[in-house]
Order: structure tokens, then C-alpha cells, then sequence
């Protein structure tokens, strides 16, 4: 099911066929969790299922909030994720996985007509931009009460505050040995 969803979004963008067929024949490993996808590059330049058993030409591994971040902050998820291995393969691998895109709109179209496609494809837009808004302000609205309601963390003015004084404090006894150096 991975390897037909990213065939199909490779599908969709030429350069990226393009781009993975000079790496045919060679094996990722995603993990993503407790979850190892292995995938081959074909001659066409999609993806086929590779095995567990062949050793993988690079490994990329996904932090385990990594749905979350899909919906939340996409590039904060690239920023996480960790590629070893073969470093030509693992940039032609990134490049295309961050650059990809789903026309979801075209997809629609084929099912149920352009005009129902785009207004779907609109009041998707509005309902996953509404998501993320509110999945942020839940997490500011959390990390708030954490810090000044229920005082499980330290409110921000208070460790700046006690960040200040140790400085006071710090430069106090500088001053003070050198008083003393003098004596």
C-alpha cells in the first residue's frame, strides 16, 4: 500500500521518476517506529517492495511523532529525520520526498467531476489549516497551564528572573574577589 501511494505521487511529478532512475536497483530502509518499510528503486524509477533479507543502500529513520508532525509542521519533520548510508542515493531520496506533492484535486476530479473536486479540495484546505490552528493553540493552551496554573514547570518570567540573579550573584562575587586579591 506505502509502495502504490509513492508510485502514484511519483507518477504525478516526472523530475522525480527521473531523478530516482539513476538509482535503480538500489534499496532503502524507512523506519518509522516500530514499522521498517523496504523499498527498491525500479528501472522506471518508482518504487517497488524490497526485502528484508538485502542490505539497504540507505536507512531513514523517522521520529515517532512523525504523523503528527505531518499535519502539524512539515519541515520540522525533515529537520528530524536521520539518512545514513550512500550519500548520492539519500539526496536524490530527500530531494524527492520533501518535494512531492499530492494533487489531491485531480485525484478528486476523476471520481466526482472537476467543479465537486475543487470545492472538496477547498473545504479540505480550510478544515486542515482550522486543524493545525487549533492543535497549536491546544499545545500553547497546555504549555501555559503546565507553567502557571498547575506548576509543573517554571513560568518563563520566574526563570528569567532566577537567571538574572545568578548573574547579579556572579558578577557580586567576582567584584568581591577581587576586593579581596587587593587586601
Amino acid at each position: 500500500m506505502i509502495t502504490a501511494a509513492l508510485n502514484h505521487l511519483v507518477q504525478g511529478e516526472p523530475w522525480a521518476g527521473e531523478r530516482l532512475r539513476a538509482h535503480s536497483g538500489a534499496q532503502a530502509l524507512i523506519r518509522a517506529g516500530f514499522v521498517d518499510v523496504h523499498l527498491v528503486v525500479d528501472g522506471a524509477g518508482l518504487f517497488a517492495p524490497g526485502s528484508a533479507t538485502q542490505t539497504a543502500a540507505v536507512t531513514i529513520t523517522l521520529p515517532a511523532d512523525t504523523p503528527f508532525r505531518l499535519l502539524t509542521d512539515r519541515s520540522s519533520l525533515f529537520q528530524s529525520t536521520k539518512l545514513s548510508g550512500s550519500a548520492d542515493f539519500a539526496e536524490a531520496l530527500a530531494f524527492v520526498f520533501r518535494n512531492l506533492r499530492w494533487d489531491v484535486e485531480a485525484d478528486l476530479a476523476r471520481v466526482v467531476g472537476d467543479i465537486a473536486a475543487r470545492r472538496l479540495a477547498m473545504a479540505g484546505q480550510t478544515m486542515l489549516q482550522q486543524g493545525r490552528t487549533t492543535s497549536r493553540r491546544l499545545w500553547r493552551n497546555l504549555a501555559e497551564y503546565a507553567s502557571e496554573d498547575a506548576d509543573w514547570l517554571a513560568p518563563r518570567r520566574e526563570v528569567e528572573a532566577f537567571g538574572r540573579a545568578v548573574d547579579s550573584l556572579r558578577d557580586d562575587l567576582a567584584r568581591l574577589e577581587k576586593r579581596l586579591e587587593r587586601l
